[in-house]
């Protein structure tokens, strides 16, 4: 009897996956950023949620259109609120909701909203020794999600090796100069975003730290600084790492056309052939100088699905001249299969790596 129940489940999920309509594959490779503190049934934001199947929203505090406004983030139960919101909009109260919460300078979740908002920054951290540092992250992960965000992006596992480097080095956001410091901390960050249900993010693949330039700015050219040791956390990460971030440095010894986030040589062939990684890849934000100063919004597209990125990322937060719609996104993707572009299997490895990683929730 048993068997049959299982059988039959077996057949029932393979044919609920298969009448996923394409355009909600595709809107679970999306996460955008929206302006909004509530996501009530009639706003943009829900209607996107439940017509597109969005995988993934970021949510952040400042607001570039409005600099009086908050743009998601006002207090801690707005915040709790929202997400519960925005989860009652999706199809299996599993979307993604992320934030850049590392602590240092990068922290979404102030004080002045009612949050902690004091937690350290990578190079402090470190000097307080491990059991300290896991209560440090087990706190940051319980307030995570007392509000309901599952999704952090971060740790950061550049290496500190360019006292130049103003992005990293600067505001001290590595855990050290060796690839073994550097993994023995960030496990202590996973672990703690795990014990409370907080999916991770290992950023910035593959590597960030030799780098002088701000890839929110420009063009960014790491191939006479970059060092192969800068792939070692990734290496020896790759089993317990939930998704890897990738940064938008561009590395001639590791593709002399294109930068890593939109290279498939660096992440097909780097990050998951000779490292590993069978997990999911998330870019990062396609709207940085570094990509939208060089590429249109279908070539990005196309590239970054084609080089094995999972989830796209579209913060709506730099420019608000190039504020892009979920609907464009899922149709412009939706183009680019018509037009054989991308590949219908590019899509479904994506969903399915996508569909494994929320099961962890």
């Amino acid at each position: 009897m048993l068997k049959k129940i299982i059988v039959g489940l077996g057949i029932c999920s393979t044919v609920l996956l298969a009448e996923v309509p394409l355009e909600q594959k595709i809107g679970q490779m999306l996460m955008v950023g929206f302006h909004g503190t509530s996501a009530k049934p009639g706003s943009q934001i829900c209607q996107d949620i439940k017509k597109y199947n969005l995988g993934a929203v970021i949510l952040f505090d400042y607001n570039p259109v409005d600099k009086s406004k908050p743009k998601n983030i006002a207090n801690k139960a707005q915040v709790a609120r929202l997400t519960k919101e925005l989860q009652a909009c999706s199809r299996d109260g599993k979307l993604l909701i992320a934030v850049d919460q590392e602590g240092g300078r990068v922290q979404r979740l102030k004080s002045k909203y009612g949050f902690y908002g004091k937690f350290p920054k990578a190079s402090d951290v470190v000097k307080s020794g491990t059991s300290q540092m896991k209560r440090i992250y087990e706190k940051m992960a319980k307030e995570l999600r007392s509000v309901g965000i599952n999704y952090d992006l971060a740790p950061v596992v550049d290496l500190d090796i360019n006292s130049k480097n103003h992005v990293i080095h600067g505001l001290g956001r590595s855990f050290g100069k060796s690839p073994e410091t550097v993994t023995k901390y960030a496990s202590v960050f996973i672990d703690a975003m795990h014990k409370y249900g907080v999916l991770t993010s290992l950023k910035h693949f593959p590597g960030h730290g030799s780098s002088v330039g701000d890839t929110h700015k420009g063009f960014v050219d790491v191939t006479n600084l970059w060092k192969p040791v800068e792939l070692e956390p990734y290496r020896l990460l790759n089993h317990k790492a939930d998704t890897v971030m990738v940064a938008h440095v561009f590395n001639k010894r590791l593709d002399a056309k294109y930068p890593a986030t939109l290279s498939r040589r660096t992440v097909d062939g780097k990050l998951r052939k000779e490292l590993g990684f069978n997990g999911v890849v998330i870019t990062d934000d396609l709207q940085m100088g570094a990509i939208s100063k060089k590429y249109g919004l279908k070539t990005t597209l196309k590239l970054a699905i084609n080089a094995g990125d999972d989830i796209l990322l579209f913060g709506n937060q730099l420019d608000p001249r190039r504020v892009v719609s979920t609907k464009k996104l899922v149709e412009t993707v939706k183009g680019l299969l018509k037009e054989k572009k991308v590949s219908q299997h590019r899509i479904e490895e994506s969903y399915n790596r996508i569909r494994r990683l929320k099961e962890r929730l």
